[in-house]
């Protein structure tokens, strides 16, 4: 039987410390639930709703930091990118390359991530519909690179609100690669608090069981131990003293299917 793949970790690297625990954490939670785990964290939010928002320490001390990670606990690493040029340099630590789905058009960034030969996760834009993905896809595929991952994460529903339509994740595994589940961006109501995102992140949990029981091949959560003072998207996140017990809840319902 084949093993849930899970990518988590915080939204943002707030500090070496934070991440350093999450990742600790998780990694035990993964190993006890035999789960396929990447560890998750960004070097710089370029896509805040405030200009005053924290971003991040950068690439320069945000990969050093993904690197000790990797080097201490032995993760595999997932971070995404803004820019061309990050691809490259992201790539010397990372095994997945993310790219947001506020850029996933984004020719030159598509080319340049593909071109580094890794994974590639590319989350579907909450203005795209499952089916316009395809274009997507041959970027990459164009650009030498079929190591592909395609992320459902909610679609706009009027002001300030995502809905998440599951036949998404039946017509993206169409494309013949895995699909991944952002149960917590999902529930994400962005520029909801005015300056900052909101969310619910009670409803994390029913969306990523619907998603896998509609076929999601992954699952992809952000997770913190205080998410209420976190830095970034702490309305969506699930808390990390909670996250085992939710993944065991979860868990059941992809090991029923498979």
């Amino acid at each position: 039987m084949s093993k849930l793949i899970l990518i988590a970790g915080p939204c943002v690297i707030e500090s070496e410390s934070n991440v350093m625990k999450i990742a600790e954490t998780v990694k035990g939670i993964a190993e006890r639930l035999d789960l396929d785990y990447y560890f998750k964290a960004s070097f710089d939010k370029a896509n805040r709703t405030s200009i005053n928002s924290y971003r991040g320490p950068g690439i320069e001390e945000g990969l050093q930091i993904l690197k000790r990670v990797k080097e201490t606990y032995g993760l595999r690493i997932c971070t995404d990118i803004h820019e061309p040029w990050q691809a490259e340099r992201a790539a010397e630590v990372c095994d997945i390359l993310q790219i947001p789905a506020f850029l996933c058009r984004q020719t030159d960034l598509l080319v340049a991530a593909a071109k580094t030969g890794k994974l590639i996760n590319v989350k579907k834009a909450q203005f795209l519909a499952p089916w316009d993905m395809a274009n997507v896809v041959k970027k990459l595929e164009d650009s030498g690179n079929h190591n592909i991952m395609l992320c459902e994460r909610g679609t706009t529903f009027g002001y300030n609100t995502l809905v998440v339509d599951m036949t998404g994740i039946v017509e993206m595994k169409r494309f013949g690669y895995p699909v991944v589940m952002d149960a917590t961006h999902s529930v994400q109501k962005p520029g909801g608090n005015g300056t900052t995102t909101g969310g619910s992140r009670e409803n994390v949990e029913p969306l990523a069981k619907a998603a896998i029981a509609a076929g999601a091949d992954a699952l992809f959560f952000e997770v913190h131990p205080d998410p209420d003072k976190a830095l970034s998207d702490g309305a969506n996140m699930v808390k990390l003293a909670e996250f085992e017990e939710l993944l065991k809840r979860i868990n059941k319902v992809y090991n029923a299917l498979h």
